[in-house]
């Protein structure tokens, strides 16, 4: 396996020059087009921002028209020079063993990368999929397969890809450190992919957060698995479903069943200083605030 952990460092750095430590954000709509999401994250004060390029429940959209992309630049130049990330389609599912839907979301991925690519974006999240009955290791090795033909089609200026843990639903795949470092060696291509870590699934998955001693548990098998340098972004979550249920329904952060406690400890880990922090909480009356204004209190609180 080739390594790039002095890039990955450099990469996850970049930001913290900017000295914005907490880089919270959240996912914004795009309607009306993609300048509207960075005008909202200008009236919102925050630090990075996660958007979709397209329609998340439709395989093909059509391509972005330069004014939208000229307009977004122009937006982005307001704003700063703060960390963008994109989401991908639900649709997509590099794992399936099924030869036309594995066709299907390659083309579905390579179009969420050149888009992400067109708009400057500095992460493409995705979900790795599910094996659907096939197993770990072939889903590892579609997703690996996948990944890499995108990776051909599309040559990589800027956008780094994210595969995103799971809460370990069904097949999911991604539920755990161990998937994820197997998945990103399999696709052994380090200057082009990393992590992006859901507080929500990883509570779901069996991961505790709630204690300071569950939290250095959870996060030494971090370190000793995947390595903390290969997480790019979190999604911070709170969490319907309790400790191991596999069940992915994000609340807002306080209300669900990991609380304050988990993401005070999250926002005082220097292991993540510096790195995107995006909120993907129901989008009700004034709550993108609320829970923004209560994780900078977190990450004060001694």
């Amino acid at each position: 396996m080739s390594t790039s952990t002095s890039g990955t460092r450099q990469m996850r750095s970049s930001f913290k020059s900017i000295d914005e430590k907490l880089c919270l954000g959240s996912h914004l709509s795009v309607s009306g087009g993609p300048w509207k999401a960075v005008e909202e994250a200008i009236e919102l004060d925050i630090r990075a921002l996660q958007i979709f390029t397209k329609n998340a429940s439709r395989w093909v959209q059509k391509p972005i028209d330069p004014v939208s992309v000229d307009r977004f630049h122009d937006a982005i130049s307001n704003w700063g020079p703060h960390p963008l990330l994109s989401h991908d389609s639900y649709l997509i599912n590099l794992a399936s063993p099924k030869e036309e839907l594995f066709e299907k979301s390659i083309a579905a991925f390579s179009d969420e990368l050149e888009r992400a690519e067109l708009l400057g974006i500095d992460f493409l999240v995705m979900h790795p999929g599910a094996h659907v009955g096939s197993g770990v290791d072939s889903g590892i090795d579609r997703i690996a397969k996948g990944m890499l033909r995108s990776f051909e089609q599309v040559p990589h200026t800027k956008t780094r890809v994210l595969l995103e843990n799971t809460a370990g639903g069904g097949s999911t795949m991604g539920r755990s450190f161990d998937e994820l470092r197997d998945l990103l060696d399999a696709i052994d291509t380090p200057e082009r992919t990393g992590t992006c870590l859901d507080t929500c699934h990883m509570f779901a998955a069996g991961y505790e957060l709630r204690t300071e001693e569950g939290y250095d548990e959870t996060m030494r098998q971090l370190d000793d698995t995947l390595g903390a340098n290969r997480v790019f972004a979190l999604h911070l979550n709170d969490s319907k479903g309790d400790l191991g249920s596999h069940l992915d329904r994000h609340m807002h952060i306080g209300e669900g069943l990991i609380g304050n406690s988990g993401f005070e400890s999250v926002m005082q880990d220097p292991r993540f200083s510096g790195i995107p922090k995006i909120l993907e909480t129901p989008k009700v009356e004034d709550m993108d605030r609320k829970n923004l204004d209560l994780l900078k209190k977190l990450s004060e609180q001694k």
